[in-house]
């Protein structure tokens, strides 16, 4: 399974009762399927995952299922704190379709949780699961991180064949596959980290920058893969100026609004998550002005 490519981080739609709209999902991912991107990840960060119930998070899996275009790779974060979870949450997926499962690490005993727990918690779940397994490493949210040396020994299972490395750390991503086998897949979350990434090695991205601005995501990644490194780096400038205003600073929210803006649908993120305010908006607004016309089209 080759796991190239641009994936957005798709967010959850929710109608004005707070229920989760799946008539809102399946508009975007008719909008994303005439885009570029690889594929779809589910229930991940960008998709309020953890604000969610587990029927909410199995009815947004199949929808995706239903409504995503022929040739598009499914992943599903399928990551729980308890490893029998992840492993029910992982066959599911697996059950409906699903290409490879995304596996957040467990945080909440920080503490307790040393290299060899995690290594005991993945080994099990890819001893088990009928899909390739993924590793999320995403330390701004769970406060944890995969080192390189911890990676590197994961990575030796024969069905775990990659990692979704969240923390924006350049240096990190290129230790992580100057010590995996070469068949491992490195995938970034953080879309600032895009461009010196792909130059170490990373196979591809997962992106909630790919959810508001797929095209830009897209383009990024097949200018890197076709040489036009000038073009690239004058891409990822924009690029960088956006993730840094509508993901890490404006977060969800954020997101959501661009969204709005462009002809998809996000709408307002779910309590305890808070709508963005008037001179939030004002903000976005400006620095969607600065891009070009073609960039404002779906």
């Amino acid at each position: 399974m080759d796991f190239s490519g641009v994936f957005p981080a798709l967010v959850t739609p929710f109608a004005r009762d707070g229920s989760v709209s799946l008539a809102d999902l399946k508009h975007n991912l008719q909008q994303y399927n005439r885009t570029g991107v690889a594929g779809y990840v589910v229930n991940g960060s960008t998709g309020e995952s953890v604000l969610l119930s587990k029927a909410e998070a199995e009815t947004l899996l199949v929808a995706v299922k239903e409504t995503a275009s022929r040739g598009k790779k499914l992943i599903a974060g399928t990551g729980a704190e308890s490893t029998a979870e992840t492993i029910e949450r992982t066959k599911r997926a697996a059950e409906l379709g699903y290409d490879a499962a995304l596996v957040k690490t467990p945080y909440y005993y920080k503490p307790a949780y040393k290299p060899e727990v995690y290594f005991q918690h993945y080994r099990r779940v890819a001893d088990v699961s009928p899909i390739p397994v993924l590793l999320y490493s995403v330390p701004q949210f769970t406060g944890v991180a995969l080192e390189p040396p911890e990676v590197a020994k994961l990575a030796e299972h024969p069905n775990i064949v990659g990692i979704k490395e969240s923390s924006g750390n350049v240096v990190r991503v290129a230790e992580i596959i100057a010590g995996v086998r070469s068949d491992f897949q490195v995938l970034v979350g953080n879309a600032a980290s895009v461009l010196p990434s792909l130059a170490v090695g990373a196979r591809g991205a997962i992106l909630a920058l790919a959810s508001a601005l797929p095209e830009k995501c897209v383009a990024l990644y097949e200018l890197v893969r076709q040489g036009q490194q000038e073009k690239a780096r004058e891409l990822h400038t924009m690029i960088l100026r956006a993730s840094k205003l509508v993901v890490s600073e404006l977060g969800i929210s954020g997101v959501k609004y661009v969204m709005d803006q462009r002809g998809y649908r996000g709408g307002a993120p779910r309590l305890p998550l808070l709508p963005l305010q008037d001179e939030q908006k004002k903000r976005l607004n400006a620095f969607l002005e600065t891009l070009e016309p073609a960039a404002m089209r779906v």
